[in-house]
């Protein structure tokens, strides 16, 4: 069974949608926790062998920064606050990551999620590569939201950081992180450059939203709301605009800090876990 169960659903003519639902919180922090720990590639492992969550061996500051970086910080609410909302969106990143890892094959490979909960830039990034052939066959562009308000955040974030990229107006940035994530199919070189050159191609491109919704947001009428003004995004079939909605439980705020302090206990039972076994 997945942590995260991804099913289709229906959004309009214009839009693909997915719909994320937790299959077991439990198995889900205990990821979160790897990478945290920065073991992004041992978690991946995991997910794909349906193995059990066990860290690899690490040092106590590793696991001291694992746990700072999902406290709230600050010194006035506003800071606190800020705190709250990049610590939410690097959880929120992790669960994409997690949805996007589940779904690959050996020629998929995945951005990985930002270590750091304050870093900016390109939210994730999947390429699929050809199983023979040294050429991309898909690019999917993420960008991933927790936020309270889905609809706004769409319209006014989501779609405009889609537009720059539809327009090709952060085409370096993009294409350094194609490199990258091609690079791990053995190319390198010129013949990874040339192979990311792809990724400017709107026929093999993708865009998926991802934003966090509550349970009334889980019917065709309100998905399409939320999602008008995809769209904007032409010369592209629906398949290539991918709406994804993850259904939180109750408030959104405690929910994602409840889900924080699971996975801080988790990183302390690994730890002395490690220090049992010394």
């Amino acid at each position: 069974m997945s942590i995260i169960e991804s099913q289709v659903v229906e959004v309009d003519d214009n839009v693909t949608g997915n719909q994320w639902l937790v299959n077991d919180t439990n198995e889900l922090a205990k990821t979160i926790a790897l990478i945290t720990l920065g073991q992004v590639e041992h978690a991946s492992e995991i997910l794909k062998e349906a193995i059990a969550i066990v860290p690899v061996p690490s040092r106590t500051h590793y696991y001291n920064e694992a746990r700072n970086q999902l406290m709230i910080n600050g010194e006035t609410v506003a800071k606190r606050e800020v705190s709250r909302y990049h610590r939410d969106g690097f959880l929120f990143e992790c669960i994409s990551w997690i949805v996007s890892n589940q779904e690959a094959d050996e020629h998929t490979y995945l951005k990985d999620p930002h270590i750091s909960s304050t870093t900016q830039g390109l939210d994730g990034l999947i390429i699929r590569m050809h199983p023979k052939e040294k050429v991309v066959v898909q690019t999917v562009i993420c960008e991933d939201k927790c936020t309270q308000n889905p609809r706004a955040t769409f319209r006014d974030k989501v779609l405009a950081a889609f537009s720059e990229h539809h327009e090709n107006k952060r085409s370096s940035d993009l294409l350094a992180n194609a490199v990258a994530l091609i690079k791990l199919s053995g190319l390198r070189g010129t013949e990874a450059v040339l192979a990311a050159e792809k990724v400017h191609d709107k026929e093999f491109r993708s865009y998926r939203a991802a934003l966090t919704v509550d349970s009334s947001v889980s019917t065709i009428d309100k998905r399409m709301k939320l999602f008008k003004g995809y769209e904007k995004l032409e010369n592209i079939e629906q398949n290539q605009r991918v709406g994804a909605t993850f259904i939180v439980s109750g408030e959104l705020r405690e929910w994602f800090h409840d889900l924080s302090q699971l996975v801080i206990s988790h990183l302390n039972d690994f730890e002395a876990g490690e220090k049992n076994h010394v």
